[in-house]
């Protein structure tokens, strides 16, 4: 797998204002901007997240991913 493709996923999956993805093939690092995160703790947005990868992490096609999620807001201020 390689960071547009597992980026693709992500995106496909889930509506992203912005997606960050890094990593070396199985340890994976992503900064991921999304609506749907609106209202959610951090476990349910990794969860969402998680979700759009399907099979992949229980098949350890993506053996592991760090995340940093945000509401568009969240992204703003700190910008």
């Amino acid at each position: 797998m390689t960071a547009d493709e597992l980026q693709s996923l992500i995106a496909h999956g889930l509506p992203c204002d912005h997606i960050e993805v890094s990593g070396d093939g199985r340890h994976w690092a992503a900064v991921i901007v999304s609506p749907a995160f609106e209202g959610k703790r951090l476990i349910q947005r990794h969860q969402l997240v998680y979700a759009t990868l399907g099979q992949r992490i229980q098949t350890d096609e993506v053996h592991a991913l760090s995340m940093k999620t945000h509401t568009p807001a969240e992204w703003a201020a700190q910008r």
